[in-house]
């Protein structure tokens, strides 16, 4: 059994794979209220302790493990930025009684799940050559804005962790100029793209709007964005029509995202395609379709015959980035000790069929 995670500054998702035919195959999977523990060490005793009333799982199945966390990875240790924890793989071998066990960054183990993924895991946004080849580009909005780099190499891809997302935001036209003064303020200085692509970026839109830029915020609306998750509403009422400072909200996010999704294109040549990754496209599909986010991310001036040339996906899958974990661990497992369990699986399989 392969063990990865995806660690958040909100929760922890964890899941169980083996390999069929060459395949990640879940077992199970669980997500954690990540402040509800001190340790990332305490959320893998739990999920392995609780196996669904079944009794605990015995770790000594377990070849390998990896987490994906946010921020940059050093060594085998980092300290993440949303939660008072600081990982070392040292540790978590000793504390899980795991052999091989990596720490890699949140996006990366996202580059390394896009393989993974069926065909209806993905939608495609902007379909330009789906058989072209090159280097990838992830941009995911969720809590924050992560991104990565996937560099092809002429056989595979390879993720790069990045942490462009904290890069300066790059106000486009006179609203987004009016909505960088208004954060900068705000915000008391630098403002980067994740403080506007992003689930904090929705809620920074929304308040521009409101505040700075004197659109009506209905009584129900107000009562809805108190009482149920801000961005969940804001998402929910600009896409049936019920509120316009929703949808001017959702439109700005939109541009944005696909402005900056063509930025990432640029810096590394994506003629494999963007992925848009993170918990946000996959809700808002009709929003990113309504045009806004397209002529953004083609709006590159004489470039823009480069970037229509460029093929936008969105990842549908949640596990993306646990697939990702399951399989940067195992290859690097079978590194250190020989033995592949996803090439095993094929041979059984192979043996069967025989």
């Amino acid at each position: 059994m392969i063990l990865a995670g995806d660690v958040g500054g909100t929760k922890v998702h964890l899941a169980l794979y083996n390999f069929e035919d060459g395949r990640l195959m879940p077992i199970r999977d669980q997500k954690f209220p990540a402040h509800d523990f001190a340790k990332l060490d305490d959320v893998v005793h739990r999920f392995l302790s609780e196996a669904d009333g079944h009794g605990a799982e015995d770790t000594s199945e377990i070849v390998a493990a990896c987490f994906g966390c946010p921020g940059p990875v050093r060594e085998g240790r980092i300290k993440l930025t949303n939660l008072p924890w600081l990982l070392d793989t040292r540790d978590l071998r000793e504390s899980l009684k795991i052999e091989h066990i990596f720490l890699i960054n949140d996006l990366e183990a996202n580059g390394y799940g896009v393989p993974e993924l069926s065909n209806d895991s993905i939608f495609v946004l902007h379909e330009a050559d789906p058989s072209a080849v090159g280097h990838r580009g992830l941009v995911s909005a969720g809590t924050g804005l992560g991104e990565a780099l996937m560099i092809w190499d002429g056989k595979t891809h390879t993720p790069i962790p990045s942490e462009g997302g904290h890069a300066d935001f790059a106000a486009r036209n006179e609203r987004e100029i009016a909505l960088l003064r208004y954060l900068s303020r705000t915000l008391n200085g630098r403002v980067s793209f994740e403080r506007v692509v992003s689930g904090l970026g929705i809620k920074n839109i929304y308040a521009f709007l409101k505040d700075d830029q004197k659109m009506e915020e209905p009584a129900w609306l107000r009562d809805r964005i108190a009482s149920e998750d801000p961005n969940a509403v804001i998402g929910h009422c600009a896409e049936d029509g019920s509120s316009e400072l929703c949808y001017e909200t959702m439109q700005i996010f939109a541009s944005a995202y696909g402005a900056e999704a063509g930025n990432v294109a640029l810096k590394v040549l994506a003629s494999g395609g963007i992925y848009l990754g993170g918990g946000i496209a996959p809700k808002a599909l009709k929003t990113l379709k309504s045009g806004a986010f397209t002529e953004a991310f083609l709006d590159k001036g004489r470039l823009r015959p480069v970037l229509e040339a460029i093929p936008v996906r969105v990842i549908l899958n949640e596990t993306c980035a646990l697939l990702g974990a399951a399989a940067y661990a195992e290859a690097r497992a079978s590194e250190v000790s020989g033995h592949s369990e996803r090439a095993a699986s094929v041979k059984l399989g192979e043996g069967a069929e025989a």
